[in-house]
């Protein structure tokens, strides 16, 4: 199946997916299948803090990338100044020539720059319009519309509003929608809203070569919408997470004296440096299997994952639901 629109241009990719770069999950054999079934796959610099790490990743996906056609990867970098890897990772994937980028939390103006050297694409995640502008004047070639419903660093607003929203504002621009999608039908619902494609992450966490822990991947299974809750904990910016009974414990919102020390203007940027490393630490360490502190990341989209499936058959299945999707609205619609 091949749809051609401004995000299959941009990325010379067969399907307008992007599989969503997600923290201690994505790999190189979920970016290889991404690439294989004619789509694009992400994956967070920070799944690779070792020294030499992202080098090898890097080198070994270029290296795939020349075998395959219509699929391509990217890299997710974390572009806040709390992120002490981001210049070094930064310069490393520049060297490396990654085809495209996706920036979070930050101002994606330098990652821009380095990137136009090359002709690599960037996409920033954005949840407002006012984030958008300040990415559309530094040049950005798409926005990740970032809504309700995703797993990690969610948005406050719905993509029925959001998508329309971004595309009235910035026209041209390439929308892609981020956020409770998990299905075909999904998927052609906001290509019907005119977004150029999908990000989608938690789907492919229930997924047969994600490495992490069996536990984590069929809580995704049988967890719920209503089990999905936000929690500043982690990195504090408000984040989603299975409600585990030691999401519980632990709390789902900093103390006073934390935000306290979030707010001010003195100690936010060191304070908010710790506060992510504590809780990259908890991530890393829940991931494992038989580890009873479950601190899990994900989306309201795991109301709609019933099983535990190779990345390539999660696609493919997507691909024919559009298709079984559109042929009954061609007959509701005539």
């Amino acid at each position: 199946m091949r749809i051609e629109n401004s995000l299959t241009r941009l990325l010379n990719i067969d399907f307008p997916m992007i599989m969503a770069p997600m923290f201690l999950v994505s790999n190189a054999g979920m970016m290889k299948a991404a690439m294989d079934n004619g789509t694009a796959g992400a994956f967070p610099s920070l799944n690779f803090r070792n020294e030499g790490e992202l080098e090898a990743i890097l080198d070994e996906l270029n290296k795939h990338l020349l075998t395959v056609k219509g699929g391509t990867y990217g890299v997710n970098l974390i572009v806040q100044k709390t992120n002490p890897l981001y210049v070094k990772h930064l310069e490393i994937c520049i060297a490396k020539k990654v085809p495209f980028f996706i920036t979070s939390l930050g101002s994606p103006k330098e990652v821009i720059l380095k990137a136009k050297t090359y002709g690599a694409k960037v996409f920033c995640d954005v949840t407002n319009i006012e984030h958008a502008q300040k990415c559309q004047d530094l040049g950005c070639d798409g926005f990740i519309a970032v809504g309700q419903g995703a797993g990690g660093h969610s948005g406050p607003y719905s993509l029925q509003v959001l998508v329309p929203s971004l595309m009235k504002h910035f026209p041209g621009k390439a929308v892609i929608a981020a956020g409770g999608i998990a299905t075909g039908e999904g998927i052609l619902s906001v290509l019907a809203l005119g977004a150029a494609g999908v990000s989608i992450g938690t789907r492919f966490i229930a997924c047969k070569e994600a490495t992490v822990s069996n536990e984590y991947k069929q809580a995704i299974v049988d967890s719920g919408m209503e089990d999905i809750v936000m929690t500043d904990r982690i990195s504090g910016t408000p984040s989603t997470v299975i409600n585990t009974a030691y999401a519980k414990k632990i709390g789902l919102h900093q103390n006073w004296f934390e935000r306290l020390l979030s707010n001010n203007s003195t100690t936010k940027k060191w304070f908010k440096m710790i506060v992510q490393i504590r809780g990259m630490k908890k991530l890393e360490k829940s991931i494992h299997p038989g580890n009873y502190k479950t601190l899990w990341i994900a989306g309201a989209s795991s109301e709609l994952i019933e099983e535990i499936l190779p990345c390539g058959e999660i696609i493919q299945r997507m691909k024919t639901e559009v298709e079984q999707a559109k042929e009954r609205m061609d007959v509701l619609i005539s």
